[in-house]
């Protein structure tokens, strides 16, 4: 049995929008859980931008979530999921608190202040237009990638300053493993190289020069700058991620299903998880796949469906994305 390639939003239970404000380098991701999933985190960066994550541990009593947003401007970002919380509450979304419902919103920030108009943010405007996008677009419509939503400032390769960086996005894969199904998306803004982990390949990273279109191997040119190395535009990356699937998972599972998915960063980024990176992945499962069924999956399958799908996703952040504001993206690199 193999892994077959489905559309993201063909897994029921969850619906997927964004906004995008290209000329202002930003914009946000919503992954909605209309009915509520159960959540996890894994977060491994050093530099987090993050909401609502401490109630994903497995000890905390709520267990339903039902929006993630995933968002540019940093730290500002964050006001962007509050928009998400005020829109779901409009279309009855959220935890039952008898005087109404209160939705759960988690949401993760990456750093695309540098890249095009450091004053341009994500908002709440942006944060509810992201889910009214989600509530009313029809599932059989593919989600689109490259420079959109949480990836539209994204940019990878960073050691040598921003003019030598590359262009990368917003990428969403999914596949399905029998009754199965296992999805993928993330917005890919690393200090590090992007790779191939079938090929090992550079994708998209540090170039050799402004105008250069070969790719440096980073972590190389780490060693090979020990003694005088810094790191540009500190705390400024992150990796956001979050993976969805059908199957019936508790809190603990979901939680170590994130830490798993961990992995596929470090097959990807090339140096992943620094002090400069906010690395952060979620996980909702929707339980949609019934708990008998689900009960019957090892846990280390689960694992390594979503780390082989978090790489594919990682991979489509960069090559999907396209140039803009000046800096190439893959496919420019692929072309000349």
């Amino acid at each position: 049995m193999s892994l077959t390639p489905i559309p993201i939003t063909s897994i029921p239970g969850f619906k997927f929008g964004h906004y995008t404000d290209r000329a202002g380098g930003t914009g946000c991701t919503a992954i909605i859980a209309p009915e509520g999933a159960t959540g996890g985190v894994d977060v491994r960066g050093a530099a987090p931008s993050s909401r609502e994550t401490d109630l994903l541990r497995p000890e905390n009593t709520v267990d339903k979530v039902h929006a993630v947003i995933l968002s540019g401007g940093s730290a500002f970002g964050l006001e962007a999921a509050s928009g998400a919380a005020t829109e779901l509450e409009k279309h009855g979304i959220g935890l039952d608190v008898g005087v109404g419902r209160v939705p759960i919103v988690c949401s993760s920030c990456l750093f695309d202040l540098a890249f095009a108009n450091p004053h341009a943010r994500p908002t709440s405007f942006d944060g509810a237009m992201a889910v009214r996008e989600a509530l009313v677009t029809p599932s059989s419509l593919p989600l689109a990638e490259g420079c959109v939503g949480a990836g539209t400032g994204a940019t990878v390769g960073k050691l040598g300053g921003p003019d030598r960086c590359m262009k990368s996005g917003l990428g969403a894969r999914a596949f399905q493993l029998g009754a199965l199904q296992m999805g993928a998306i993330s917005a890919v803004n690393a200090v590090g190289n992007v790779i191939d982990p079938a090929t090992l390949s550079p994708i998209a990273g540090m170039r050799t020069s402004t105008d250069g279109a070969e790719i440096v191997d980073m972590e190389e040119a780490m060693l090979d700058m020990a003694e005088q190395l810094t790191m540009p535009l500190d705390r400024t990356n992150t990796t956001i991620s979050c993976i969805v699937t059908n199957a019936h998972l508790t809190k603990a599972h979901a939680t170590k299903v994130a830490q798993m998915a961990a992995d596929a960063y470090a097959h990807t980024i090339r140096p992943t998880h620094t002090s400069n990176d906010g690395d952060t992945i979620y996980i909702l499962a929707s339980g949609e796949l019934d708990e008998e069924t689900s009960a019957a999956i090892p846990i280390d399958l689960l694992g390594l469906m979503a780390t082989r799908t978090l790489e594919a996703a990682i991979v489509a952040g960069c090559t999907e994305a396209t140039g803009l504001h000046g800096l190439p993206a893959h496919r420019d690199l692929a072309a000349s």
